[in-house]
C-alpha cells in the first residue's frame, strides 16, 4: 500500500504573504485591540476559505495562502466565515 501524501508546509507567521494578512497560527492570542477586525470565535476551521476536506493534524490548505497550510486554529484578516 502507498503512503498518504504528506500535506504541504505549513504557513509562517513570519512569511511576507503571512504579514501582510496578519496571519497568527493562534486567533486565541489576538484581541480586536491588535486585530479590529478580528471577532472571538473566529479562526481558520471556521473560514470559507479553509479546505477542511484535505485537513490533516490541525493543518490544512487555504485559499488565501496557495501552496502553504494554515493551523485550524489560526487567523488572517481574509477570513470568511462559512455560511
Amino acid at each position: 500500500p502507498q503512503a498518504l501524501a504528506a500535506g504541504l508546509p505549513h504557513l509562517n507567521p513570519a512569511d511576507p504573504a503571512a504579514k501582510a494578512l496578519g496571519y497568527t497560527d493562534d486567533a486565541a492570542k489576538l484581541t480586536a485591540a491588535k486585530e479590529p477586525t478580528y471577532k472571538k470565535g473566529d479562526d481558520c476551521a471556521n473560514c470559507a476559505l479553509f479546505q477542511s476536506a484535505q485537513a490533516s493534524g490541525g493543518y490544512g490548505p487555504c485559499a488565501a495562502f496557495p501552496g502553504k497550510d494554515v493551523h485550524e486554529k489560526g487567523w488572517c484578516r481574509a477570513h470568511s466565515p462559512k455560511t
